[in-house]
């Protein structure tokens, strides 16, 4: 029984999202929605952005070194991916339906899950570090000391963010997505305006390279969570966050049937991505910077989709809440045509741009032309990643997350790993192979995501056995 057949008021820092979410246009709300995250991600691609200019006037080869972190953050951060999804998903399906009590009740579960098993993460990745950038990721010889340095702060950083996350995700699930982007744009900001300072040594900062750009990193995220603590005390004292001995067995299945699938395919991923990375190291230093260079290019570019595709989900998890299917799916066709369409105009504006925009992080002639080879590869193929990462917040959303993780793992490891190997190493195409199976797994994931969206049977909420269960 929800709180509102109970007769309680219900709480109106919730409810006045819930009404606009479950009723409003869907073009509109997925803009009202989906503009301060898109506003947070365009600020964060211009920290990315600074971040790079900075270390490569520190030293030109540098760059390559947060790129060589990535695969590894994505292993780390996959069990903080699972229990996002799962808590946007069982959230915001509990909001929808107005059972406010089981929603607070959740968010204080995931954040003692996000504490302890992102601190005991942080503690294993400064353990294994070596062995990882030695053995697993073969990281070129010229920036291996650096990448060492940067991965012993970055390590706290992975604590520390999947609290933020955790965080982020309730207030989204509420409805409340501008406030958790205005944190993150002044964290940002504050990590810009450092970041010369601890990068060059300019004034009285020591010179520290990659130290100084991971240890602006690790205070941003601080910035973030003291802020966000103090906006749901203050805004939504329903949701009584705090650690909690209450996780019972029927809301742990809940939560592996939604989380489980998200987790494999973060795994997943990270040991692709670490795979991806490892081929491009096996090509030389050229090929690895112009690979982290060609990726900071196409973050701009893909700073529309992962603004906006966050709306999604929170539409159609709340929509299925309120036992409205058929405005569920038609939030995510909608959304895949929006974002489409956003990402072939990104792609469009950088293309006649992209030797220029490469020219801002190096002036060796090899690594400008090796970048210019990357962008003219993958820019056409990101409206159709798009598409495939709109499936992911479809998954999110409604619960049912078990065909995106499918495509994922077939999209890396079947074309981005597989056919990159076969192309570069077998076939002899070299770095050019790589490039070209990274933009055919974007085509055919975003060709099947599609398909899915449309015709799948994934429009049913997942927390209504769990309703049932507890006489909700």
């Amino acid at each position: 029984m929800s709180e509102e057949a109970e007769g309680l008021p219900e709480p109106s820092g919730i409810s006045k999202y819930r009404d606009k979410i479950v009723d409003g246009p869907i073009i509109r709300t997925i803009f009202w929605l989906g503009t301060p995250p898109l506003v947070n991600q365009l600020v964060v691609v211009a920290y990315n952005v600074a971040d790079s200019y900075w270390l490569s006037n520190y030293n030109e080869i540098t760059v390559a070194v947060p790129r060589q972190m990535w695969p590894i953050l994505m292993l780390f951060q996959a069990l903080a991916n699972a229990l996002t999804a799962a808590s946007l998903s069982i959230i915001s399906q509990y909001i929808g339906s107005k059972s406010y009590k089981e929603a607070s009740l959740s968010a204080s579960r995931f954040f003692t899950l996000a504490f302890f098993s992102g601190g005991a993460l942080s503690i294993l990745l400064i353990a294994l570090r070596s062995t990882i950038f030695t053995s697993a990721v073969s990281t070129p010889p010229e920036i291996f000391d650096d990448v060492m340095k940067y991965s012993g702060v970055i390590a706290f950083d992975v604590f520390f963010n999947y609290i933020a996350l955790t965080y982020t995700t309730i207030l989204q699930s509420v409805g409340d997505t501008k406030r958790p982007a205005i944190v993150n744009v002044i964290s940002v900001g504050i990590n810009v305006s450092l970041d010369p300072f601890f990068v060059l040594g300019i004034g009285p900062f020591p010179r520290l390279g990659v130290v100084g750009a991971a240890l602006t990193d690790v205070m941003g995220k601080i910035i973030a969570i003291v802020a966000m603590t103090y906006i749901l005390r203050k805004s939504y004292p329903e949701l009584r966050i705090g650690f909690t001995k209450k996780i019972d067995a029927e809301w742990a299945r809940l939560v592996l049937r939604i989380g489980l699938p998200i987790l494999t395919l973060g795994l997943m991923n990270g040991f692709a991505f670490l795979m991806q990375l490892k081929l491009v190291n096996m090509l030389g230093i050229i090929a690895a910077t112009a690979f982290s260079i060609g990726f900071v290019v196409m973050d701009i570019v893909d700073a529309a989709l992962w603004g906006l595709s966050g709306a999604p989900a929170i539409m159609i998890g709340q929509s299925l809440g309120a036992e409205k299917p058929k405005r569920a799916k038609e939030v995510a066709f909608k959304a895949a045509v929006l974002i489409f369409t956003l990402m072939i105009v990104g792609a469009l504006v950088c293309y006649p741009f992209r030797r220029s925009l490469a020219d801002v992080f190096a002036d060796d002639q090899k690594i400008l032309d090796e970048t210019d080879v990357f962008l003219q590869t993958m820019l056409p193929t990101l409206p159709f990643f798009g598409l495939f990462a709109v499936t992911l917040s479809v998954g999110r959303g409604s619960g049912h997350t078990n065909f995106p993780t499918a495509l994922g793992i077939f999209r890396l490891w079947g074309i981005r790993i597989g056919l990159g190997y076969f192309l570069a190493f077998m076939l002899g195409v070299g770095s050019l192979g790589v490039w070209l199976a990274i933009g055919i797994s974007n085509i055919v994931g975003g060709i099947i995501a599609i398909a899915w969206i449309k015709y799948g049977k994934w429009a049913k909420a997942v927390v209504k056995q769990k309703l049932e269960i507890t006489g909700e």
